[in-house]
């Protein structure tokens, strides 16, 4: 008997056709890393904003959750939650776009892909958007843009910040040409925050690719990732395949990007709200 066995009784058996014993471990106690397979202890994973102590691999986390961690005492107001994206273009692959977008709320609890909300940090009062990448891989449609515009149009209504967490696989494709757009649309809005002398603070998450990486979360003042991030257009296979060069190990990686000038810092997860604050306290007090 492992010592795995020993901790958890409920994956071995008391005999030939013996059930399962019930697991002594409450359900959701224990996680693992991906990236070291470590088994980790759920409470303390939270304690340590989801960032495995054993390899410092920052974990996936949801856009709620990712929210709750960076503004103020866990506070925020959401807003466009009610915004739901329609079939207009009838797709239908393996399954009817109505039927993923079904599964995709049922998985997440969530509308759509992004939740934009407004908050404090560290006293200060923004607006702040986050992807959710359990939904449809956080693919960015026509209401995921025009919640992005709605949050950059109230941040200037209302003359406050402006904070973008992305993550994403790229434009949705059940919505064709309607998803690309948003590229632009999402861009013209920026534009205008940067015409209101308001700050723009994009956060890349482990993984952004696509249109979402070539537009929204490459256009801010400070352009951050977090250790490890894999950022990019087109994903390393496809760009092996087709330029048929071998690419270094590193290749798509924030430590990858920061070293060639394509983004301006990493910051560690537990120093994101410190480092964020600051750096809208030197862009938003000369606004």
């Amino acid at each position: 008997m492992n010592w795995l066995t020993r901790l958890i009784p409920s994956i071995g058996k008391e005999g030939d056709g013996a059930k399962t014993k019930k697991s002594k471990v409450p359900d959701g106690l224990w996680n693992n890393c991906p990236a070291c397979e470590a088994i980790l202890y759920q409470p303390e994973l939270e304690k340590s904003l989801f960032v495995c102590p054993k390899c410092d691999h920052h974990l996936r986390v949801g856009a709620k959750t990712r929210l709750a961690i960076f503004l103020d005492n866990g506070d925020f107001e959401e807003f466009g939650s009610k915004l739901k994206a329609k079939n207009i273009l009838n797709f239908k692959d393996t399954k009817t776009y109505e039927q993923r977008i079904k599964d995709a709320v049922s998985a997440t609890g969530e509308n759509e892909a992004i939740v934009t909300a407004s908050g404090k940090l560290r006293g200060i009062d923004i607006i702040v958007a986050a992807f959710e990448f359990r939904f449809l891989g956080g693919s960015m449609g026509g209401v995921v843009g025009t919640k992005f515009v709605l949050a950059v149009e109230r941040a200037i209504s209302e003359h406050k910040p402006f904070v973008c967490f992305s993550t994403s696989g790229g434009a949705r494709m059940q919505e064709s040409m309607i998803s690309l757009m948003q590229m632009a649309k999402t861009a013209a809005a920026l534009e205008k925050l940067k015409e209101a002398k308001l700050p723009y603070i994009s956060i890349m998450i482990d993984p952004i690719y696509g249109g979402v990486s070539a537009s929204l979360a490459m256009l801010g003042d400070i352009n951050i990732a977090e250790p490890g991030a894999l950022v990019g257009f087109a994903g390393r296979r496809v760009i092996e395949q087709t330029v048929r060069v071998d690419l270094p190990d590193n290749f798509q990686k924030s430590e990858f990007l920061l070293e060639h000038g394509a983004i301006d810092m990493i910051v560690p997860r537990a120093q994101l709200r410190s480092t964020v604050a600051r750096l809208i306290g030197k862009l938003y007090k000369n606004s």
